[in-house]
């Protein structure tokens, strides 16, 4: 496995500086954002020049770029805004494949129109499923034609909430491009250590074979999320049953502060 973190962790619009600093904080690969060149997360367009720039900035780093974050609210009840995200989606798409990033986020969305990652009680009926499974297959399209793979992370307030709800779907669009992101603090959210361990155990089950990239993030019994290490994800069971599975990808931490970075960067090499 590679161990990597959230390119935004660290402050800056310069991909030479923010990739400098991951690799300082003992980072050897990253989950690349537009916003750490300038742009915004989900841009209208990439010039060739800031192409060149992330380019030039991981080959004198040394990171390399794991994955591209490309999320838009997948389940937006308005298809205005879908399509929006999804013309987005493709210029995030055809950037990954210009730079060589095998791997493109995404977010399978809410009805929650103020923010995507925000539950709403609609998100489990049959209709946000359909609407998101039809941007799905839209999406994979764009994928398969850039030869890029495109990463669903199971969330809580999200559509997609589990590792079965994750292998549906890819069973559903019957693409190898897409993958799993699974991290174990968001597969449940309330829980006594014994039963995260156990609920991201059968997580790590169901979606062998299909794991492209593991998060490292905790939580607190309570619901509120940790830096990895502080709360009750037993992140050595974690990265033992990754590996059991074959799962030899990038683990790649985040929310964390940066000057957090280097003590988790240590952490997780560890169990490494």
């Amino acid at each position: 496995m590679r161990l990597g973190i959230f390119a935004k962790t660290f402050p800056g619009t310069d991909p030479a500086i923010v990739l400098a600093a991951v690799k300082q904080a003992g980072y050897e690969t990253t989950q690349f954002n537009l916003a750490c060149a300038g742009l915004p997360s989900m841009p209208d367009a990439v010039s060739a020049d800031a192409i060149a720039s992330i380019r030039a900035a991981a080959q004198s780093s040394g990171v390399s770029l794991a994955a591209l974050s490309g999320t838009y609210n997948m389940a937006h009840p308005d298809r205005a805004v879908r399509d929006d995200g999804l013309r987005r989606l493709g210029v995030v798409i055809t950037t990954a494949a210009s730079l060589g990033i095998p791997l493109v986020t995404l977010c399978t969305g809410s009805r929650n129109i103020a923010d995507q990652w925000a539950y709403h009680p609609e998100n489990a009926t049959p209709s946000a499923w359909c609407d998101m499974a039809a941007e799905m297959g839209k999406a994979l399209a764009l994928a398969e034609d850039a030869g890029v793979d495109l990463g669903i992370e199971p969330e809580q307030a999200n559509i997609v909430t589990s590792a079965s709800d994750a292998t549906r779907l890819i069973a559903d669009m019957r693409s190898k491009r897409l993958k799993i992101v699974l991290d174990p603090a968001n597969l449940f959210e309330y829980a006594t250590p014994d039963e995260a361990r156990a609920i991201v155990a059968a997580a790590i089950d169901e979606a062998a074979g299909h794991i492209a990239m593991a998060h490292a993030k905790d939580r607190h019994g309570d619901g509120r999320f940790a830096t990895a290490g502080q709360g009750i994800v037993d992140f050595p069971d974690f990265v033992a049953r990754l590996k059991a599975v074959g799962f030899d990808g990038a683990l790649v931490t985040h929310g964390l502060s940066a000057d957090e970075a280097p003590d988790v960067a240590a952490f997780l090499r560890g169990l490494l």
